[in-house]
């Protein structure tokens, strides 16, 4: 089948997208990234339109070089002189007209008849003809035109000089099957389309955009029109990251056909423009999505962890993706969990990462998303972790009362020494009042001499991770800390450990003048 030009209308039909409005400069940043891309043709914009966007085109004719620089202008002479100015500048250069070829459109919008239209297309495309070769045509609202007529006005427009015919299905409504027909009967009736470049201008009202595209190559297509991440009028345009993936992951299935396509930059592309124009990219877009590569469920990590292939038909780094591969959550089983902290560079035995992923899973029930640096907050809690035989001290249940207008108490029951024991007391805070209920219990010459408090990622939610510093009457220092993503409960935790630190501790003896040898 052969090479599939990618002509890229992010620029023009993008741009039309509600709320994304871009400035001139931005324009050319895209543009330059566009060209990293290497794509075919960058419709720069609709000079016409306003004199911003003539700018822009402009700019970016001078400015962007590689690929052809294309400008859209109706069938009207207006416009076509505007379009030529803005993009004369450029090496490569391309004007793009149309006109509405739908009964409705015919009817309700244009008001002229079949042959008028004819008429003002031929018009068109010959004084775009005189300013360059490179002329695309565009007969608005293809798929919902009678076919036999459609391929009247592609004669007649290929006759005036149109060196590429594109079919648009400007509103969505084509179905593939249908569309690869509308392509395949057009080649044809209309024979002398097999020396011209026939393009595709899909929207994606049905969701079909980019599946349209791609039976429109297998029935002779050449060139798709498509934007960066979907972006266009209302549902948006063919995605130009689906169209070029698909076509390369399953080139056999049409039939060898390929684009020209870095598809290095296809992640780049799309946070550009995801970040000028303000429209964020959905988590589980295909390609460049945030979840497009990512597995959270313990079967898939498992299977990924021993075989990418598993679970993935092509590689997240082909397309410059970057994001966690696996995800830990609530789904996630040992095998994942062990890997991650096998590369955040943690051993730890099976029992251990056995109780990792149950604190875990117990996180991302109460937060849904876990964050590595949860997880690095919870390993470090493990490998603080007491034994059952290190702790003299255990921790039963608590309880706090505070409030606005109320004195902070705190309970406290304990297991000390294998013996049960309840105490009470209050606090300028929570923490203050579990600080000395535990101290009455245990050693009351213990002191807290320092407590810091950092939340793990942003939030009400997020995980607490509490440093604390206890001091025995010795005046020595013993650390500990405690991750929960509750406050209170991560600063007990943490005072149970530096307690139970305390009194384990056995004293150097010190060393008489005597017992020193000669």
């Amino acid at each position: 089948m052969g090479r599939i030009k990618i002509f890229d209308t992010t620029l023009r039909d993008g741009e039309q997208s509600p709320g994304a409005s871009l400035n001139i400069r931005e324009k050319l940043i895209i543009a330059k990234q566009l060209a990293r891309l290497n794509v075919d043709v960058i419709e720069a914009g609709f000079p016409i339109a306003s004199q911003g966007d003539f700018d822009a085109v402009k700019l970016i004719a001078q400015k962007v070089k590689g690929p052809v620089i294309c400008a859209l202008a109706r069938c009207m002479p207006a416009d076509i002189d505007r379009a030529w100015e803005a993009i004369k500048p450029a090496k490569k250069r391309r004007i793009h007209v149309f006109i509405a070829t739908s009964q409705i459109h015919m009817e309700k919008k244009l008001r002229i008849s079949k042959e008028e239209v004819i008429k003002i297309a031929v018009e068109g495309i010959k004084r775009a003809k005189k300013y360059t070769r490179d002329v695309e045509f565009s007969p608005e609202d293809a798929s919902r035109t009678d076919i036999n007529y459609m391929c009247d006005v592609v004669s007649a427009a290929i006759k005036a000089g149109a060196t590429t015919i594109n079919i648009p299905d400007t509103v969505g409504y084509a179905e593939p099957e249908e569309f690869a027909q509308r392509i395949t009967y057009l080649r044809k009736k209309v024979p002398e389309s097999s020396k011209i470049t026939i393009s595709v201008h899909c929207h994606n009202d049905l969701g079909n955009a980019v599946a349209n595209s791609l039976a429109a190559v297998n029935a002779g297509a050449t060139q798709i029109e498509c934007t960066i991440n979907g972006l266009g009028e209302r549902a948006g345009n063919a995605s130009l990251e689906e169209c070029v993936m698909n076509l390369r992951v399953r080139s056999n299935y049409f039939n060898g056909a390929f684009t020209s396509i870095n598809i290095g930059e296809i992640f780049a592309a799309s946070k550009l423009v995801s970040s000028l124009t303000g429209i964020s990219v959905q988590r589980n877009k295909a390609i460049v999505g945030k979840n497009a590569f990512a597995h959270e469920a313990g079967i898939h990590q498992h299977g990924v962890i021993s075989a990418r292939e598993t679970y993935e038909i092509m590689r997240a780094s082909d397309v410059g993706w970057e994001g966690e591969g696996i995800v830990i959550g609530k789904h996630s089983g040992k095998h994942a969990v062990e890997n991650v902290l096998k590369e955040m560079g943690y051993e730890f035995s099976k029992v251990q990462v056995s109780a990792i992923t149950s604190r875990i899973k117990d996180l991302a029930d109460k937060q849904k998303e876990v964050e590595r640096a949860d997880i690095i907050a919870i390993a470090n809690d493990a490998t603080q972790a007491l034994s059952g035989q290190e702790q003299k001290v255990k921790l039963r249940e608590f309880a706090i009362m505070t409030g606005s207008n109320v004195t902070p108490t705190a309970t406290v029951k304990l297991e000390v020494d294998g013996k049960e024991k309840v105490g009470s007391a209050t606090g300028v805070g929570p923490v203050d009042a579990a600080s000395k209920a535990i101290k009455q219990l245990v050693d009351p010459s213990l002191k807290l001499t320092s407590y810091n408090l950092k939340a793990i990622t942003g939030g009400t939610d997020a995980l607490a991770d509490v440093a604390i510093t206890v001091e025995n009457k010795n005046c020595e220092k013993f650390k500990a800390g405690s991750v929960n993503e509750d406050i209170v409960k991560a600063s007990v935790e943490a005072l149970i450990k530096g307690v139970n630190y305390a009194l384990m501790h056995k004293p150097k003896k010190s060393i008489k003048p005597e017992d020193v040898g000669d």
